[in-house]
């Protein structure tokens, strides 16, 4: 990004498991240049403002889509990205429950804890009748059916930027997509690449 002001890039690396080592699975630096001379002028750890930033466009999405008063949020992962959009959601939205659902119970338990949510055993225990729901895993194969989803549901899917992952199945690509970059969905995101939905 290049401003009058400022020239800014930013790195990712996306370790899938990470978590094993105690560490996130994204991991980002952001480096700050001078727009003039290039100079550079300072190296920043970019994770949490990766993490924040992710989860705003997400809550920017909400608070334009969803109706107002109290909801039920589904968070599919248990990672920092959970967190991020509890905050996040939170700041737009009055949150009645937070249902956390991932593969590994101990890290939905700590989630749960983490950001005053309940621990499910199934994905499909925590989105039904879920009025927001966040995919944010490292999911390969879809972890979200559509058929779980109520009529209104909103679906903020934010956890598959490779061609080959998937998070929603086909029922759930079938609603209205909206992207925050349409090539980056045509060109990146597996959900719709696979499932040949219309941004």
């Amino acid at each position: 990004a290049m401003t009058s002001d400022a020239l800014a890039t930013k790195l990712i690396t996306l370790y899938p498991g990470n978590p094993a080592r105690g560490l996130p699975t994204l991991l980002a630096t952001i480096v700050l240049m001078d727009p003039v001379t290039g100079q550079t002028l300072a190296v920043m750890d970019g994770t949490w403002i990766t993490e924040l930033r992710t989860a705003a466009v997400s809550a920017v999405a909400a608070d334009a889509i969803v109706s107002a008063g109290p909801k039920v949020v589904a968070m599919l992962g248990s990672g920092a990205l959970a967190r991020s959009h509890a905050l996040a959601l939170r700041a737009v939205r009055p949150v009645s429950e937070i249902r956390v659902w991932s593969r590994d119970p101990a890290n939905v338990a700590r989630c749960a804890a983490d950001i005053g949510g309940r621990a499910c055993a199934s994905a499909e225990e925590a989105v039904r009748g879920a009025d927001i729901i966040c995919t944010v895993t490292n999911a390969t194969e879809p972890v979200l059916r559509g058929a779980w989803l109520k009529a209104d549901a909103f679906v903020a899917a934010i956890g598959a930027p490779r061609p080959s992952w998937r998070e929603l199945d086909d029922e759930a690509m079938r609603h209205t997509i909206i992207a925050d970059s349409r090539h980056s969905a045509e060109h990146e995101a597996g959900d719709v690449m696979h499932s040949g939905a219309t941004v």
